[in-house]
């Protein structure tokens, strides 16, 4: 048992960069931004409009790949997306660490922003960041519940199977507290349907995993719903 908690430790450890892997607009870069990344950072939505209908291109990139969109994301600019979308911004687009603007508002926690990024066309099914992930993992790692509700409703795939082996059933649960939120991410995922029995790459199944950490609520959920 002890052999198991210390493996999971350190598991956790390299992969609890999942949400600092992403790169926000440095202040530095807020301030030398300009054109239609300098406007989507101030939620300027009329120099948006104006920006556009002269030309300017709604998809640029900037040092990091991040486009207009990418920076209303990172500061929950909502007007400002709408803006970019509509003229002509790519709702699905990666920056350089393969993160969407759906992602960027789920790590964020801001489910507010992650329900309009999909009112626009964005992807909640899509495989975002290093980690071959989705939105929905990140958001279940970082126990953004609400978050994860949202995303379930919206059709995000409950069983995706990132690169270190986890779903976002198991993220959260070796990556979570075991607190109220994580609680709530894993009641979310157990009743939309979450296969209980996808185990890790070592062959524990998330019941095993809840009770290596002690998590006597989460436990008692997967026990709940027939888990083994």
């Amino acid at each position: 048992m002890i052999a198991r908690r210390r493996a999971l430790a350190a598991v956790a450890a390299l992969a609890a960069g999942v949400a600092s892997a992403q790169t926000p607009p440095s202040p530095l870069e807020l301030v030398r931004y300009a054109g239609l990344h300098a406007a989507a950072a101030r939620d300027d939505v009329a120099e948006i409009t104006r920006l556009i209908a002269g030309g300017a291109d709604p998809n640029a990139r900037d040092d990091h790949a991040r486009t207009p969109l990418h920076v209303a994301a990172h500061l929950g600019h909502r007007e400002a997306a709408r803006a970019l979308v509509s003229g002509g911004g790519d709702p699905r687009a990666l920056d350089s660490r393969r993160y969407d603007a759906i992602t960027i508002a789920a790590v964020r926690d801001d489910p507010g922003f992650v329900r309009l990024a999909i009112e626009l066309g964005g992807d909640p099914r899509a495989i975002t960041s290093p980690y071959d992930g989705t939105a929905l993992i990140a958001a279940a790692h970082l126990g953004h519940d609400e978050v994860v509700r949202a995303l379930i409703a919206a059709g995000a795939p409950l069983d995706h199977v990132n690169n270190l082996g986890w779903t976002a059933l198991i993220e959260a649960i070796v990556l979570g507290d075991g607190g109220r939120r994580h609680q709530a991410c894993v009641v979310a995922l157990v009743a939309a349907g979450a296969r209980l029995d996808l185990a890790d790459r070592a062959g524990a199944s998330p019941l095993a995993l809840a009770r290596a950490r002690s998590f006597r609520e989460i436990e008692a959920t997967l026990l709940a719903a027939g888990a083994r």
